[in-house]
């Protein structure tokens, strides 16, 4: 029987795009800014801030009166913070309350809620580095426990967050990696000294999906049975992970998901069971190693891998245009950067997905554009207002040209006779360099020279000519 409990709570919400099919040709956005649905965005907000955010934590700060040693973990998205504090500071007032009476815990992720991982893992870190420097402002903490986006996970993830400082990751409990094993049990990264903590996926799937079922062979779910549950579930602990909107906009109200919030602590605690903050599970013994490679890459969404943002052409489309950006709004900083990573936020791969059955209906419900071809449609018409701004960007910046470095897949590879690769340039003033150290018969060859430039436009917008004069303006 297990002893204690994790209670883990995702909060996000998108910067959400304007929907595509809602203008005619003649009053399209014209700039990326405009693209952004900022009044939707503030509507929806407040909306679920009135139907969760601020309901929920008062309930969960009412229960540390009743409850002496009741705890939650959080992690709250960057994009979301700073639109509560801006917004909605009460919300943000109440969460810092909780944690000044050590209850309240506050984990990271990314930023931007985003893809960054598999785009570039400097951005990645830059990201988290960001997420922890503001959860620092904003609660006076440091976090030492960390996710990524949506539960993404592997052994190479849970490395670099343990180089960054992290003791502990929290992922999912998936079945086909753990085999006979239980996810109710602290694990180990196999290639570096990081714990990893497992959402028990049923139990937090059984508030998460099935509250409302009423065809549910559980239905009605009461905090007394739920909490019976997690008491009679066998190992060390149980991590149920939820998104918070579950409590109040996913589940309405009137379904009574705020009544079970508010006795779920209660009815918790007499059947024994202990709270822990996520960092506070680290303390036990990891009992084996959680497997996880690079091409078995986990999360919570869907058949737990990455299909629900890149399981179809068009979001792949959609995702390799915007890896292609990222190394000229990097070049350019600033305002091109944020551009850029607003558009690497996950929930817009989300709406794409063309899922069946029951996952096509979750995504469908979470989606505000309708069905996935609108959604890739909006999405593909502000990228391309993304792309017009970072040309422009260029034209005001033209030596920041100069600063992009391309990841090898997009590097030019310079050939002898045979096809062998003599020479590698993933730079415009790595081009040039190699042009003077290659041999010339290569760097001279007709076919050479028509493929340095049709890589040069694809790229960069340049010729080789405009090429050597930025070289030589710049430098």
């Amino acid at each position: 029987m297990t002893s204690s409990v994790v209670l883990f709570f995702e909060l996000h919400q998108p910067l959400r795009l304007k929907r595509l099919s809602y203008y005619s040709p003649s009053n399209l956005p014209q700039d990326f800014d405009s693209a952004l649905d900022s009044q939707g965005n503030s509507e929806i907000l407040s909306r679920v801030v009135s139907k969760t955010y601020r309901t929920a934590t008062r309930i969960l700060y009412e229960a540390l009166d009743k409850v002496s040693d009741f705890k939650v973990t959080m992690s709250i998205s960057g994009v979301l913070l700073e639109r509560l504090r801006a917004e909605h500071p009460d919300v943000v007032d109440l969460m810092r309350k909780m944690v000044e009476r050590g209850s309240l815990e506050l984990a990271v992720q990314t930023y931007y809620h985003s893809l960054a991982w598999f785009v570039d893992r400097g951005e990645f870190m830059e990201q988290v580095k960001a997420q922890v420097e503001l959860v620092k402002e904003t609660f006076g903490v440091n976090p030492s426990i960390a996710e990524n986006t949506e539960f993404i996970y592997n052994n190479d993830i849970g490395c670099a967050l343990c180089n960054m400082g992290f003791k502990g990751v929290i992922t999912e409990g998936v079945d086909g990696l753990l085999g006979w094993r239980s996810p109710n049990y602290v694990y180990r990264n196999p290639l570096c000294d990081v714990k990893v903590l497992l959402r028990n996926y049923r139990l937090s799937d059984d508030i998460g999906f099935r509250f409302s079922n009423r065809q549910w062979v559980g239905y009605p779910l009461t905090a007394d049975k739920y909490a019976s549950w997690v008491a009679a579930s066998p190992g060390d602990l149980v991590v149920v992970a939820l998104d918070y909107e579950t409590f109040g906009e996913h589940h309405w109200p009137e379904s009574g998901i705020h009544e079970f919030l508010r006795w779920l602590p209660i009815e918790l605690s007499r059947k024994g069971v202990k709270f822990l903050k996520a960092s506070e599970a680290l303390n036990l013994e990891a009992k084996d190693y959680f497997d996880v490679p690079p091409w078995s890459t986990i999360s919570w969404a869907d058949e737990r891998d990455l299909s629900a943002w890149l399981g179809n052409g068009m979001q792949r489309k959609a995702f390799d245009t915007l890896r292609r950006y990222y190394y000229f709004a990097k070049a350019l900083g600033g305002d091109y950067l944020r551009a850029w990573r607003i558009m690497s936020i996950s929930d817009h791969f989300y709406y794409m997905a063309t899922k069946p059955g029951g996952e096509g209906e979750v995504h469908a419900y979470f989606s505000y554009l309708g069905d996935p071809y609108d959604s890739f449609l909006t999405y593909s018409y502000a990228l391309e207002l993304l792309g017009l701004k970072l040309k422009e960007g260029l034209r005001r910046s033209p030596c920041a040209l100069l600063r992009v470095k391309l990841p090898g897949d997009l590097c030019f590879n310079f050939r002898d006779k045979a096809g062998n690769v003599i020479g590698t340039a993933c730079s415009v003033g790595e081009l040039l360099q190699a042009e003077q150290s290659l041999p010339k018969e290569v760097v001279n060859a007709a076919e050479t020279n028509y493929y340095i430039n049709k890589w040069l436009q694809d790229l960069f917008g340049l010729d080789a000519e405009r090429a050597r004069h930025l070289m030589s303006a710049c430098t």
